[in-house]
């Protein structure tokens, strides 16, 4: 009977055990996961089961990978596109997980929190333009409420890469009016996800790039916020391949409107017409008069104490001299425009999320090992280049249970 169902060593046909891992790689925690699979399959999988089985599958996966990155060392990965891309952009930014001790047993032993590091690569659409092709910022960057929202979940996401839990301030949200997409447009995209090194992290991007040949696109464009990692990372690896750096808009929006909010009096018509004025800069590529008049805003509140509130005025302008001073060679958004490129990690901050979803939550608690298996499953899967299809086309080791005793004891 096993012949005839190709049961593999887990007990399971291929296509059970392959809808069983993705389930178990999407859904929000492995009960809801088991419980999808006996509502829609009528499948009984346990969940502590369940994990048993995409672990599994994420270690093969999460070998495979290694061993791409290690062909890469040797210069023997194989490419797997038909032609070189026209655009092509890679995007850095970071999730969160808790962890516990791997050998504690049951129960949760030295709980803590570990950064995931997620690329998002992808192929573009897009035209090159004589002009700036769109020489006005977005109506929503002009619009209080709409960038109060922006502000705020851009400052809750720093929050949270330094390790502070406290969530956004709730602000209204406008309804969002349809209209035509402009600008680049996303062909397809692919996610590296891993709790390994930042230099780890950095050749696992590298393997990526050039196995989906990214480093021969005509155009290129490496778009995250200012945090030094990501900006190491595109120095070492991909600056010798001609990938333009991109400091994300979004980032420096929140930076500037927080700093006119402390130059002027929160809230007041004035703080919001410096911002504006400081916005158009900024999107005109106009750094040295931003820079010019964030150091007046500076002069003008004095320099912070040693130790004062995150929320001092004073230490809020000159956060955001200082992130400009330390990016602006990375600000010449009327350039990348005009060539076509994205200004904006919105793309990685979307996978963020959906990581994030699965791997994200104050009741949840991996271990090192399962939770880079389960990584390896989601990032497959959110993919869009039949990721995870190629790798169960791959031979996994003793996947077909024959013989006596294949199961053990």
């Amino acid at each position: 009977m096993d012949q005839k169902l190709r049961l593999g060593t887990e007990g399971y046909s291929p296509t059970v055990l392959r809808k069983a891992v993705r389930q178990a790689g999407k859904s929000t925690s492995f009960r809801d996961a088991s419980e999808d699979l006996e509502e829609l399959l009528q499948v009984s999988i346990c969940p502590s089961h369940l994990l048993k089985l995409a672990e599994r599958i994420g270690r093969e996966w999460a070998g495979a990978r290694d061993a791409d990155v290690q062909a890469f060392h040797n210069g023997r990965l194989a490419t797997d596109y038909a032609q070189a891309p026209q655009v092509a952009t890679v995007m850095i930014d970071g999730g969160r997980l808790q962890t516990r001790d791997e050998d504690s047993g049951r129960g949760v032993v030295n709980p803590a929190w570990r950064e995931v590091k997620v690329a998002c690569c992808q192929t573009l659409s897009s035209r090159v333009h004589a002009a700036d092709p769109q020489p006005e910022p977005p109506r929503k960057f002009l619009d209080p409420v709409e960038v109060a929202r922006l502000a705020a979940e851009m400052k809750a996401r720093g929050a949270a890469a330094a390790g502070r839990t406290a969530a956004a301030p709730a602000t209204p949200k406008r309804p969002r009016r349809r209209k035509a997409k402009r600008g680049p447009r996303i062909l397809v995209r692919t996610v590296v996800a891993s709790l390994a090194s930042s230099e780890e992290f950095g050749w696992q991007v590298a393997a990526e790039v050039q196995r989906r040949g990214l480093d021969r696109a005509q155009r290129k464009g490496y778009i995250c916020d200012g945090q030094k990692y990501n900006w190491s990372l595109h120095e070492f690896h991909l600056v010798p391949l001609g990938f333009i750096a991109i400091l994300d808009f979004l980032h420096l929006l929140a930076y500037l409107y927080a700093a006119a909010q402390a130059v002027e009096t929160k809230g007041s018509a004035a703080a919001w017409a410096l911002y504006q004025r400081w916005l158009r800069q900024a999107w005109a590529g106009h750094v040295s008069r931003l820079l010019a008049g964030l150091r007046a805003g500076c002069t003008k509140l004095g320099p912070p104490p040693r130790g004062c509130s995150d929320e001092d005025p004073r230490k809020l302008a000159a956060d955001a001299l200082g992130y400009v001073e330390n990016n602006r060679h990375r600000m010449d958004y009327p350039r990348y425009r005009r060539l076509g490129l994205p200004i904006s990690s919105a793309a990685v901050e979307s996978v963020v999320k959906q990581m994030n979803r699965r791997m994200k939550g104050t009741e949840k608690f991996w271990k090192d090992g399962g939770a880079e298996a389960i990584l390896q499953v989601r990032a497959a899967y959110v993919s869009q280049d039949g990721r995870a299809e190629r790798y169960w086309s791959r031979p996994r080791p003793h996947s077909q249970a024959v013989g006596n005793g294949r199961l053990g004891r």
